[in-house]
């Protein structure tokens, strides 16, 4: 394996509802704070998304958090999802968002709860688009087909 395929394989693959405002603002703000360059990002409604969720029998129509995926496409392929996706997005952006690794203290179950609470209002409350946005010229290479 290449040192390019290699370190493109150890990035974080972020899957979100493209359709969600909340969602979008996530993905616009990781683009903006990625220093490490860390993400890569696929909307849930499109085939790479869809791809990778059934190999890890999840069915993107009916999924209502964001996913970070690991070691993308290799056997230790893992899915993070809702707090631990979002305490994995943390992580890799470093700095001061490490502060939030904190709420690891919390047992999962109560971390899961806030965040579903905010899952199932994301489209009242940050609205809901027609269709995905679609990536500016500078970010197309940020963002799998």
């Amino acid at each position: 394996m290449t040192a390019s395929a290699t370190s493109a394989d150890a990035r974080r693959i972020v899957l979100y509802d493209g359709l969600c405002g909340m969602c979008d603002g996530v993905v616009q703000f990781l683009l903006r704070h990625d220093q490490k360059d860390a993400f890569r990002f696929a909307p849930q409604q499109g085939e790479a998304a869809r791809q990778i969720l059934a190999r890890h029998a999840l069915d993107s129509a009916a999924i209502e958090t964001i996913c970070v995926i690991e070691n993308y496409n290799s056997p230790q392929e893992r899915v993070y999802t809702k707090s631990d996706a979002a305490l994995r997005i943390a992580d890799s952006l470093g700095g001061i968002w490490s502060l939030t690794l904190a709420a690891r203290l919390l047992p999962r179950f109560l971390r899961d709860a806030c965040y579903d609470v905010i899952a199932r209002n994301r489209y009242r409350i940050f609205g809901r688009r027609a269709e995905c946005r679609i990536p500016t010229t500078h970010d197309q290479h940020k963002f799998l087909g």
